[in-house]
């Protein structure tokens, strides 16, 4: 968990309690554990990503980021980081000395998510600017080449088109597919591999902040939360939902 004194902490669901792990100089942006390195994975807008050995609450290694970190995706040991400046830093946890990869974001504007494929091939990035960038890790044209983006979580009406930030993805584990939430409060789930919207859920009461599928892709967490992307003013409460997803929603074209 992360609390507003640049903190880290952790909750044992047994008995209820808290434990401080450590700290950043700046607010923790994006929180993570990886099982392949049993650790936990900070980063912060001090422009420092830290790995914490959370049962001894001590930082085993600090990197250096160029910009403020705003989010991190992984997948065993495999760490992509999105800072300001549109930069993307690719890592091998294992070997934290030097970064594997240093990229640019395909898209022109902010990032917001960043999440790895469960096939290790690349990553999904969104921006505060609607659109979607898939990108792939291997550098050789021919799969470099294979690389797009596209435009989502817009909306028309009587010829003006909104264009909402996409906050969150969530990959399905089984089929690589994705789902991503804006601030128009929709969740789509996209077929990256046949570049298709497989369908639309129904619309939130606001902004839908995070996603998370479970294990086996049944069931999805929604997050509706406002992320004030209109300044302060009234909104609907904070809600998680659970949506019970079928193999129609979530599968391949393909399959």
């Amino acid at each position: 968990g992360i609390n507003a004194e640049y903190g880290l902490k952790m909750f044992d669901l047994n008995t209820h309690s808290e434990t401080v792990v450590g700290s950043h100089n700046d607010a923790i942006t994006c929180v993570e554990w990886n099982s392949e390195v049993n650790l936990a994975v900070t980063g912060s807008w001090d422009k420092q990503v830290k790995l914490w050995d959370a049962r001894a609450r001590e930082c085993v290694h600090t990197s250096e980021h160029p910009d403020r970190v705003y989010t991190m995706g992984q997948v065993d040991e495999i760490l992509v980081v999105g800072t300001g400046g549109r930069r993307v830093l690719v890592w091998d946890i294992r070997n934290m000395k030097q970064e594997a990869q240093r990229k640019e974001s395909a898209l022109k504007f902010m990032t917001r998510c960043i999440r790895c494929f469960p096939n290790k091939q690349g990553y999904v990035l969104s921006s505060c600017e609607g659109r979607v960038a898939v990108e792939y890790l291997d550098p050789s044209p021919a799969v470099q080449s294979k690389k797009y983006a596209f435009k989502c979580h817009r909306i028309k009406d009587e010829g003006i088109e909104t264009i909402y930030p996409v906050n969150t993805i969530a990959f399905h584990q089984r089929y690589n597919t994705f789902a991503t939430g804006g601030c128009d409060g929709f969740v789509n789930i996209w077929d990256s591999a046949n570049k298709k919207r497989l369908c639309q859920l129904r619309k939130m009461p606001t902004s839908i902040a995070s996603l998370c599928f479970n294990q086996d892709g049944t069931m999805l967490a929604i997050a509706s939360s406002y992320t004030f992307e209109l300044g302060d003013m009234e909104h609907p409460p904070d809600q998680i939902y659970i949506r019970n997803m079928t193999d129609i929603e979530t599968r391949p074209k393909n399959m």
